[in-house]
């Protein structure tokens, strides 16, 4: 590729239909391929790079070393009527995640709410992906997931939690509806492999470097350091990022089977195998909940509205427009990104490109939008 420039843009749908074929090509089925395919372009769509294709090499990685499972078996081995544990097989997370919680919203809309604990699984994509599916339905929907240790828990200096994200919808009545989905972590590890890539440096209060001393140098994290809970230090909050890990990984690791803090499986072949397995594979948690079992369905929506209106009217800080209501900036990377495209920066292109000599399926470095 004789172009150097900093960024591509791509068709969402031409990614989309790339990402479907690689699937296939490793054995998995057209239709768990085509979802686990949604899942990474729903992700860039809504501008969060770090999860779309961008990942899709780690999962050609996964798949190639025979680490995760093309053709799974998942299947529910414990329930009552609102909950259940299923067990994924282990199987792409990107499947495994929406068998899961389309058993949470069947519940929910059976029960009242459902909630449903996955283990054998592994990376699902971003959390927020299986809310907006709840959102569909009218439901309220929650998700979460543990993975691999990339985070040191408060005034710790070693690896010991996952990014632990976790996301909840709400629905509006004419407004969008309100998505919260965060990572527990300062960010999310697909940030520092951003900063990798572009060779930048990171804010301070991201991570920490072997020693346990802040650094603002991405490769030493790499280097056996580690990401920082979300607040970094006790003075403004870093205990509570911590508890909120400790909180997702109980939820998704002790609560289902599977492993738990340093014990979750490393999502890449970089990242070392624990010595020690405490259950099965990575962990999920979701849930969903009938609205018009708490107070009629319309009224809530309403009440969202004007919630929303009365937080959009915040008188804003200096230097500011105000507060940005959950869910806006992604919600509006995808009204642009529908009509633009898919901005890819060259070490994406090139990952995609590598994917493409050893597959032998076609992809157009060119074909931008």
């Amino acid at each position: 590729m004789t172009d150097e420039r900093d960024s591509y843009l791509f068709p969402a749908d031409y990614l989309k239909d790339f990402s479907v074929k690689v699937f296939m090509h490793f054995g998995v089925p057209e239709a768990e391929a085509r979802q686990a395919a949604d899942v990474l372009a729903r992700s860039d769509l809504r501008g969060i790079d770090s999860h779309g294709v961008a990942r899709l090499h780690t999962y050609v990685d996964m798949l190639e070393l025979g680490r995760i499972n093309p053709r799974p078996n998942i299947k529910i081995v414990r329930e009552k009527a609102s909950v259940a544990t299923v067990d994924g097989d282990n199987g792409l997370g990107l499947i495994v995640g929406p068998t899961a919680n389309e058993i949470a919203m069947e519940k929910a809309e059976t029960y009242g709410s459902g909630w449903v604990g996955v283990c054998n699984s592994n990376h699902f994509g971003i959390a927020g992906y299986y809310p907006l599916q709840a959102l569909e339905r009218d439901l309220i929907g929650w998700a979460m997931t543990n993975s691999t240790a990339l985070v040191a828990p408060l005034w710790g200096a070693e690896r010991m939690l996952g990014t632990n994200p976790m996301a909840i919808a709400f629905p509006g009545y004419k407004e969008p509806p309100i998505v919260i989905d965060m990572a527990t972590s300062a960010v999310s590890f697909g940030k520092i492999e951003i900063a990798l890539r572009k060779k930048t440096e990171v804010p301070r209060g991201w991570i920490i470097d072997k020693e346990g001393r802040d650094t603002t140098h991405p490769q030493d994290m790499i280097n056996d350091g580690a990401q920082l809970p979300l607040g970094f230090d006790r003075e403004i909050g870093g205990h509570k990022g911590y508890c909120l890990a400790s909180m997702v990984d109980i939820l998704c690791g002790v609560l289902s089977g599977a492993n738990w803090g340093p014990f979750a499986p490393p999502f890449t072949i970089r990242q070392e195998i624990p010595a020690r397995s405490v259950g099965k594979g990575i962990g999920h948690f979701f849930g969903a909940m009938q609205i018009d079992g708490f107070i009629d369905k319309d009224e809530f929506k309403k009440q969202i509205d004007d919630w929303i209106h009365v937080f959009r009217n915040t008188k804003p800080a200096p230097g500011t427009s105000g507060p940005l209501i959950p869910g806006d900036p992604e919600r509006e990377a995808e009204a642009i990104r529908s009509q633009e495209g898919i901005p890819l920066i060259k070490p994406v292109v090139d990952d995609l490109l590598n994917i493409s000599r050893k597959t032998g399926i076609p992809f157009n470095a060119k074909s931008q939008v």
